[in-house]
């Protein structure tokens, strides 16, 4: 009886243990380029999906001024005072009653933290009240920070909130 040589019987068909090893051979090079291009692309779309530091602060502004509109119309609908309070490390809404400021229970006039690394830059707690027209007791700028990027919030005596910078 002849042996098979070189993987293949006298039929010249491959036996088993010669295809088996050409498998575990690993990937070819079509299969890893196919997975590096895939990488590539999923890396790509998570960088442009990543906002910028700016971008980010501008969000946070915006928020911002639009939360003290909704304080300034929460004054006006109420038909009661409502002050807007803010700290180098946050901001909250407070309204009048019974001669003092109660915390607004509701979720949008919750207290709020700036996000990380975001800061005002005021030296102490500064509080902004509307009164039940809706106009401010005084204009203020609220300047923000995050690294090297700043941004204003500037709150006009009318009660209009906008983002400036």
């Amino acid at each position: 009886m002849q042996r098979a040589t070189c993987g293949h019987d006298r039929a010249g068909r491959h036996d088993n243990a010669a295809s088996a090893r050409r498998r575990q051979a690993g990937f070819t090079l079509v299969e890893l380029m196919v997975v590096i291009t895939v990488i590539g692309l999923a890396s790509a779309a998570a960088v442009l999906a990543m906002p910028g530091p700016r971008g980010r602060l501008v969000d946070e502004g915006a928020r911002f001024a639009t939360r003290v509109r909704a304080a300034r119309d929460a004054a006006i609908v109420g038909g009661r005072p409502v002050s807007v309070w803010v700290t180098p490390g946050g901001y909250g809404f407070d309204e009048r009653r019974g001669g003092q400021w109660v915390a607004l229970p509701d979720k949008p006039f919750r207290v709020a933290q700036w996000g990380e690394g975001t800061q005002a830059l005021l030296p102490e707690r500064v509080r902004i009240t509307f009164d039940t027209t809706g106009m401010a007791d005084r204009p203020i700028v609220v300047p923000l920070r995050r690294d090297r990027t700043r941004v204003a919030v500037t709150i006009a005596a009318d009660g209009d909130a906008r983002v400036d910078g």
